[in-house]
């Protein structure tokens, strides 16, 4: 692969890029930086963990003139999470350059986004409901913007957004520069790239290229009742030093979180009913390592880009294969090794065999662990964590203690003794989740056309920001009354 100097790049950018650790281009960002900096436009597809956001963010900011203090791009991400994540790239590439960038989202202090828009930055980051609140606010203007990115397009269009970016879109000016990335091209996608966008060039990253082959991925056929035991023990024996669940509803989310609590595992959940500040300090301890297992729904780990992931847990088959794709991303990346462990009900064997075919590679069948090997589990962990305190010099302190226990008994029985004190014996505590339905099978249409697309039954996956979009100005209250009673009632038929 080709280092970031052989494109060309303003000195600034480059000193940035190598602080960051970066040296050598990915495959989407070799074949996207040269023709975004063409000028021209693209549609790339490619999964998380390829390096996208530095396929667009790098050209994006080497063209940035920073004698300009007006809004030059524009970047759409369906998460407040990922918007962020995007956002904090982008100063870091931007850093030595001077670019100035600012995000939006909802959940946000309304008047501090104003101030931020205000200081004139270069580069808007948002999410699409917020920045149409502030379109209708006149609180930022579009009219000079020459690059527009639409990050994660499939996602948006899966939460309902694609009807605000056709909006946004016709607010830009025709003459600019636009990057489409999306996992899938479904046809709505394509759609809005054939009305909104000149020439592109299609940039795709082959499938074994996005299949991370280092990721150890299996499954295991279970029933409902007894996931949550299955997951404590897979834990107990793997012991991950960070690890996500994912759950398919908020409600399972909720549930699983506290009952890891009550377990006694250091977990904390994530999804969109929590507000920002909430979110925020669950990240915060996930990435400080304060909690080890992150519980999540799809939708809030969008965009997650966590170094340290070593293993993922999907409690719940996602409901489409591509969001498989998408959740085991979180792991193996950099070039480390990581294990994504599935729980499939009897019933779900063919969503299974879909995740196989769209990743081109077997899921390998297991069974559920056994408290034995759970207990084993612990006990190699202990062990590891002794073996590595016999270089410490602190326990020096503890030689005295040591040599006096063994006047009362042999070295064996007393080291017996501290690793029996040490090992934490997997946790039988009764626990109770609410069941959820198997997933459907896609059924075939009489007609014998595509099959039509399974019901999401308590899928987690809508617009995040939907609170805000009620608030959005030029709109009656009749009508915000009226969606607000729809979302009511979809969360009464989830709960």
């Amino acid at each position: 692969m080709p280092t970031f100097y052989e494109f060309n790049l303003n000195h600034n950018v480059v000193r940035a890029l190598e602080e960051m650790g970066f040296a050598e281009a990915t495959p989407i960002q070799n074949a996207t930086i040269p023709t975004t900096l063409e000028g021209r436009d693209v549609i790339g597809q490619a999964q998380t963990g390829t390096g996208k956001t530095g396929a667009f963010g790098v050209p994006l900011i080497e063209k940035i003139d920073i004698e300009s203090d007006v809004v030059q791009a524009l970047i759409l991400a369906p998460t407040r999470e990922l918007a962020n994540q995007v956002s904090e790239s982008l100063v870091k590439f931007g850093k030595y350059k001077g670019v100035r960038t600012v995000v939006v989202y909802g959940g946000q202090d309304m008047r501090k986004q104003i101030r931020d828009l205000k200081r004139k930055p270069h580069i808007v980051v948002a999410t699409p409901g917020r920045l149409m609140d502030h379109m209708n606010r006149k609180t930022i203007k579009l009219a000079n913007v020459d690059m527009v990115v639409l990050d994660e397009a499939d996602e948006m269009l899966n939460m309902g957004f694609i009807e605000d970016i056709e909006t946004i879109l016709k607010e830009t000016p025709k003459e600019r520069q636009t990057l489409l990335f999306s996992a899938t091209m479904p046809k709505r996608i394509e759609k809005l790239a054939q009305q909104f966008m000149h020439n592109p060039e299609k940039i795709a990253v082959k499938a074994k290229e996005v299949t991370m082959e280092n990721i150890e991925q299996f499954y295991i056929e279970i029933h409902e009742r007894q996931k949550f035991d299955s997951l404590c023990r897979f834990i107990d024996i793997h012991t991950p030093e960070l690890a996500i669940v994912f759950g398919r509803t908020k409600r399972r989310v909720d549930e699983l979180s506290e009952a890891l609590i009550k377990r006694g595992y250091r977990a904390e959940g994530l999804h969109g009913d929590l507000n920002q500040a909430k979110r925020d300090s669950v990240l915060r301890k996930f990435k400080n390592g304060l909690i080890d297992i992150l519980v999540a729904t799809d939708v809030a780990a969008r965009g997650l880009d966590i170094s340290g992931v070593t293993h993922v847990y999907n409690f719940d088959l996602p409901q489409d294969p591509e969001s498989y794709v998408h959740r085991i991303g979180r792991t193996g990346r950099a070039g480390k090794s990581g294990v994504a462990v599935t729980f499939a009900t009897p019933s779900e064997k063919e969503h299974v065999l879909a995740i196989e075919k769209l990743s081109k590679k077997k899921i390998t069948k297991r069974s559920m662990p056994t408290f034995e090997e759970a207990m084993q589990g612990q006990q190699k962990l202990v062990l590891e964590q002794l073996k590595a305190k016999l270089d410490d010099e602190t326990i020096q302190h503890y030689r005295m203690m040591a040599k006096d226990l063994l006047q009362e008994t042999d070295a064996t029985t007393a080291l017996a003794a501290a690793l029996k004190l040490l090992t934490k014996e997997p946790n039988t505590d009764d626990v109770k989740l609410t069941g959820e339905a198997p997933l459907r099978t896609k059924k075939r249409r009489a007609d014998g056309g595509k099959p039509y697309r399974s019901r999401r039954s308590g899928d987690d996956r809508r617009r995040n920001d939907s609170r805000e979009r009620n608030r959005r100005g030029g709109r009656s209250n009749q009508s915000q009354q009226q969606r607000g009673g729809k979302t009511q009632q979809r969360r009464k038929k989830q709960a």
